[in-house]
């Protein structure tokens, strides 16, 4: 009797461990939901656990100008190049087995470009010109605006960080 009390005892204390272990791996199981759940809801609590996380906004255009660019300055202050940019996305209707039938449709997108960087504004300022071919890299930006009328509207903005020249008479002059 005693060696299979003996016996019970260590198998109990083998049970122990393994209860043990489990309730350590669900504690910390719970601690990584835990810390997860208040960085996906942004619940912090101090400014010690503060985590800044990344984000991104960029937008990748290639197309042709629809307008020779336009500088303009409130109160003599921010100049900005402005133009417009106009996209095309082709493709054929029908059946797409046979490749030769088809009707082909396209969409053009018209797309307002502006450039607050002091070189790269009076660069496009100076050799952009309407019917170029362009490639522009910025960020996308929305903003409200009165018009003459007094209405207010909305407007989207492509703000160009960088701009390849594509056509060959203006890759000659830059």
């Amino acid at each position: 009797r005693k060696q299979k009390t003996e016996a019970e005892r260590k198998a109990r204390g083998g049970e122990k461990i393994v209860i043990e272990r489990i309730v350590h791996q669900t504690m910390l199981q719970r601690s990584t939901f835990q810390v997860v759940r208040q960085l996906v809801r942004h619940q912090v609590t101090d400014a010690s656990s503060l985590i800044l996380e990344r984000s991104l906004n960029r937008v990748q255009l290639l197309g042709r100008v629809g307008q020779d660019p336009v500088m303009r300055q409130v109160d003599g202050k921010n100049p900005v190049t402005i133009f417009s940019l106009a996209t095309n996305e082709m493709w054929r209707s029908g059946d797409s087995d046979t490749f030769a039938s088809g009707d082909i449709s396209q969409k053009t997108t018209w797309h307002r470009i502006s450039i607050f960087r002091p070189g790269l504004r009076d660069l496009a300022y100076q050799y952009v010109k309407k019917g170029a071919r362009i490639y522009v890299e910025g960020k996308l930006d929305y903003g409200e605006y009165v018009d003459k009328s007094n209405v207010r509207r909305q407007a989207t903005t492509i703000v160009a960080d960088n701009i390849i020249f594509l056509s060959d008479s203006v890759k000659e002059k830059v």
